[in-house]
């Protein structure tokens, strides 16, 4: 081989070697480029799942909350019956009682059966109600 043509494959391999390098850089940096704006999309995509999350639980923390208020509700008025309401639902359980007796006595067992429960029913809110109407006597 002679001097030229040791040069030319020398420049030749620099050249391939050069060549080589900048298509590897470029293939790294667009790599990086790609894998950042995907990464970008993920996160994107997470947040509005997220998003999603987070607008679901408040709308079910809000249909809990007028759920609670609901009951918050009902048992304010609950407190506000007194001691004539008691004595009212005692009266009901006495009746019922009268009505229990006159079934068994005409023999319609489960008609005195569904008074008898009415009448427990009824007792049970009056015991419900005996202690307001003693902190309310007080």
């Amino acid at each position: 081989m002679t001097a030229i043509e040791i040069c030319a494959l020398i420049t030749i391999v620099i050249a391939l070697a050069i060549l080589y390098w900048v298509g590897y850089r470029g293939g790294l940096i667009d790599g990086r480029v790609e894998g950042i704006e995907e990464g970008r999309n993920i996160q994107r995509a997470d947040n509005s799942v997220e998003i999603r999350n987070v607008n679901l639980l408040l709308e079910q923390t809000k249909e809990r909350h007028k759920s609670l208020y609901g009951h918050y509700t009902h048992a304010l008025e609950a407190t506000k019956l007194g001691a004539a309401d008691r004595l009212q639902l005692l009266a009901i359980a006495e009746k019922l009682q009268l009505a229990a007796d006159t079934f068994r006595a005409v023999n319609s067992k489960t008609h005195a059966t569904q008074a008898l429960a009415l009448r427990d029913n009824a007792l049970a809110m009056a015991a419900l109600l005996e202690p307001i109407a003693q902190e309310k006597a007080a």
